[in-house]
């Protein structure tokens, strides 16, 4: 009997814990999609009164042309071959990066 009476304990504890666990995560996933509902109504509130919704632009980076780079290629090779010192390169690669 006492053995019965320790697991019948055990499960209580077990079970127990596990409710209360269960209720805080179930508070914290309440309290964040409450403040995702907030921000979600001030975005549509802003859009209402026609501010619109902050947006990211992106960056927009132009390519090289493919003339500039070939010259950067046959300046890379310069300075590899050693023709070129660093400082030399460098001034150079600014001069063609600059168009």
């Amino acid at each position: 009997m006492p053995g019965l009476l320790r697991g019948i304990a055990r499960t209580a504890v077990v079970a127990g814990t596990a409710s209360a666990v269960a209720g805080r995560v179930r508070r914290h996933q309440d309290q964040h999609f409450a403040e995702k509902d907030a921000q979600t109504a001030g975005y549509q509130q802003a859009d209402d009164q026609g501010y619109g919704a902050p947006q990211q632009v992106p960056e927009q980076r132009s390519a090289p042309a493919p003339e500039m780079l070939d010259q950067l290629k046959q300046l890379g090779e310069l300075k590899q071959s050693g023709v070129l010192t660093e400082q030399e390169f460098a001034d150079q690669k600014a001069r063609i990066l600059a168009g």
